[in-house]
């Protein structure tokens, strides 16, 4: 019997693979607040975020925010209304002009922000009205509701990409924190006991290696076979 596939242990669930939770600072989102302005105490590495993070105090509390390029510390963050086109500063899209790159940007009103939060991205208003349209760092449009937040400006950390790993130990803790592996061999590279596209004396699959419609989670992965031919009526 060969060995259980990565992807298979993978899809099968389980405590197998797992995000590594007990390295995270904390939840990361919008505070809770309306039109108050906090201090920058602090801004910080989160463990598995490519981005900094920032401490910001609100009435005593420390809150956890995306950093935004231009934030200091000692400077202040408003959340609310009728705010400045700050970087990181917290405002409705209803009320951002267009062309404003915005971040962190909320799925529903309230919930904290759930798109545009790695290092460098930004999203930018195209259009408003009874949604608000933005042009994601996709390159798609999604719409939004007007009462969604944002925050103002770019997320800091947009050039951690440029500087090399250096040495392949760097990378491999770099891809563990974020629960990623750091490398991928191939499956024709491998010996039979290993993969099912293992063995030989060159590389070659040697099977159909299309994966069933039906398959279980683990093992739909890849290419997936093609659909019946349909009968014209």
């Amino acid at each position: 019997m060969g060995k259980q596939l990565r992807q298979q242990r993978r899809g099968k669930g389980g405590s197998v693979y797992r995000s590594p939770s007990h390295r995270h600072l904390g939840a990361v989102k919008h505070p809770e607040v309306v039109n108050k302005n906090g201090k920058i105490m602090d801004i910080i590495h989160a463990p598995g975020r490519s981005g900094p993070v920032a401490q910001v105090e609100f009435d005593g509390a420390i809150t956890l925010m995306i950093a935004a390029e231009g934030m200091m510390v000692g400077n202040d963050v408003f959340v609310g209304v009728n705010g400045a086109y700050v970087g990181g500063n917290v405002l409705p899209l209803a009320g951002l002009p267009e062309g404003t790159l915005v971040h962190n940007i909320e799925a529903r009103p309230g919930d904290g922000g759930k798109f545009v939060r790695t290092s460098g991205s930004s999203a930018s208003v195209v259009s408003k009205g009874t949604k608000v349209v933005l042009l994601m760092p996709s390159g798609s449009f999604k719409s939004f509701d007007p009462r969604c937040r944002a925050s103002i400006g770019t997320v800091a950390g947009g050039g951690h990409k440029e500087k090399p790993f250096g040495k392949a130990g760097n990378k491999v803790h770099a891809y563990r924190s974020r629960s990623k592996a750091s490398f991928k061999v191939k499956g024709v590279a491998m010996n039979p006991v290993n993969h099912p596209h293992g063995g030989g004396s060159h590389p070659h699959v040697g099977k159909p290696s299309t994966v069933g419609r039906n398959a279980p989670p683990g093992r739909k992965v890849g290419r997936l076979s093609p659909q019946k031919k349909k009968k014209e009526k």
